[in-house]
């Protein structure tokens, strides 16, 4: 999508898609390796009952459903952060997940006019309408000056 596509109290959904006990473990592995993101037989004997995705691996696909649903040929160019994160239940292996984007702003920078600030909430939700992401993320779009068109 454009930046130009994007309108205040728009709704944007993708998914599901599904998550597997050895993509948990891959991701975990290589950046969160916590024993109940990848120690099968621990995690089955802990508060969990079973291995569950780090939070990163969580945030990575929700970004990875946002890109292909709305920022792939974008002018989106940078975040300046995030405003909140939370997990609110954990993702096991077998989860069918769903993403909800609300844009809660899109607008010209202030401070910049060639630059779009999109304001939006991500909520990743499971097969059973259990919320496992909630966040909200800014988006910064390279627009061309105003006037210059």
């Amino acid at each position: 999508m454009r930046f130009a596509d994007f309108h205040a109290g728009q709704v944007i959904t993708a998914g599901p898609v599904a998550v597997t006990e050895s993509a948990i473990v891959t991701f975990a592995t290589a950046h969160d390796p916590q024993w109940f993101h990848v120690d099968l037989e621990a995690a089955g004997e802990g508060r969990f009952g079973g291995v569950i995705a780090s939070g990163w691996h969580t945030c990575a696909i929700a970004m990875r459903l946002v890109v292909d649903v709305a920022l792939h040929g974008s002018e989106a160019f940078a975040s300046p952060g995030i405003a909140y994160i939370k997990w609110p239940h954990p993702v096991r292996p077998l989860d069918q997940l769903s993403l909800r984007v609300d844009v809660i702003e899109a607008a010209r920078s202030r401070r910049r006019d060639s630059v779009g600030k999109l304001r939006w909430r991500w909520r990743l939700s499971n097969q059973h309408g259990q919320e496992v992401l909630d966040l909200e993320a800014t988006t910064l779009f390279d627009l061309e000056p105003v006037g210059t068109t």
